[in-house]
């Protein structure tokens, strides 16, 4: 056994954890990881119909209804290109107010730990590739995702202030974009890995001729399967004591074109691709710099884009109805 793993081994064990999310996507893949790690650890899940996480009182509520050592804020107000267009006011007010005046409730509280998650979208919009968490501040988020952005952001500068001014023990974490079983489907809010499974699965099922797909297929992404990152989230939260941005990824790229052939072909869609221009390509370039991961707390991705994909496409297959 590393020293890393004598060190954190037990370290869930007997804790109390509040994950904001936790029954979202990435969040019922980290909680599954919880209680794979531990089997002492209480865990609070605090539901956006019993909590308002963006209203002051609700949060303290929870924190007294659940009185956390740990809290892992997964929460946002998030979706696809489409929905960020639609929504900027939104989705610039909900994410920074909750994350605000979660982390600032929390620190009142007496918390011993707690771990924020950012976002790539934070980063400018043209960084040198790959993106490392020194250029973070070095230029404007790309347009359509920018209010998100600036207000995630807004939570690692306040880690840093908290850390400086209250010790108070926060971590800030960044990670690409995720897929796997249990994403959001819903072609209206979904990103592209999911929305595409589900335009090529429905479309062989029938039997149709072609499929659209955003955009001009030029930009490219990094993706990371969600299990890998519900593991690097909680790695991290064992091991890393300090308010730097990590950035969490798989350390591929890929353009959306090869990604949307790939996944036509691992789900047998044999239609054409048709390429929708008059819709926005978001930022040119995606592809993170993940060496901060691996030398502050020995972490890195496990699981290969095949086998993620396949795994999701299985998962959609068996769970939607079409």
């Amino acid at each position: 056994m590393t020293d890393w793993h004598r060190e954190t081994a037990t370290y869930w064990d007997g804790k109390s954890v509040m994950v904001t999310g936790g029954a979202g996507f990435l969040g019922s893949h980290l909680i599954d990881e919880l209680e794979r790690r531990s089997e002492d650890v209480e865990i609070f899940v605090p539901r956006s119909d019993e909590y308002d996480l963006r209203n002051r009182p609700e949060i303290k509520q929870a924190l007294v209804d659940s009185d956390p050592d740990i809290v892992i804020h997964l929460a946002a107000t998030v979706g696809g290109i489409g929905a960020n267009r639609k929504n900027p006011g939104k989705y610039f007010y909900e994410n920074a107010v909750m994350g605000i005046e979660l982390i600032e409730q929390a620190r009142q509280f007496g918390i011993e730990k707690f771990t924020v998650l950012g976002t790539i979208c934070s980063y400018p919009k043209h960084t040198p590739v790959p993106f490392s968490e020194e250029d973070l501040f070095e230029g404007y988020p790309e347009e359509t995702n920018a209010p998100y952005g600036i207000a995630k952001k807004a939570l690692l500068t306040q880690s840093r202030a908290y850390r400086k001014q209250y010790n108070f023990d926060s971590i800030y974490l960044m990670p690409v974009n995720l897929y796997g079983p249990r994403d959001d489907f819903d072609l209206e809010t979904s990103h592209v890995i999911p929305a595409i499974i589900r335009k090529c699965v429905e479309a062989r099922e029938r039997g149709d001729d072609a499929i659209t797909a955003w955009g001009t297929g030029e930009p490219t992404r990094e993706f990371l399967y969600v299990k890998d990152a519900a593991d690097g989230i909680l790695t991290a939260t064992e091991r890393y004591n300090e308010s730097d941005p990590v950035n969490l990824g798989s350390g591929m790229e890929i353009s959306i074109r090869e990604l949307v052939e790939k996944i036509a072909d691992l789900t047998g869609f044999e239609g054409e691709i048709e390429w929708d221009t008059s819709k926005p390509d978001g930022q040119p370039r995606r592809k993170l710099d993940t060496s901060r991961a691996k030398e502050r707390f020995d972490w890195d991705a496990t699981t290969s884009f095949e086998d993620g994909l396949n795994q999701t496409i299985q998962w959609f297959e068996k769970n939607s109805e079409y």
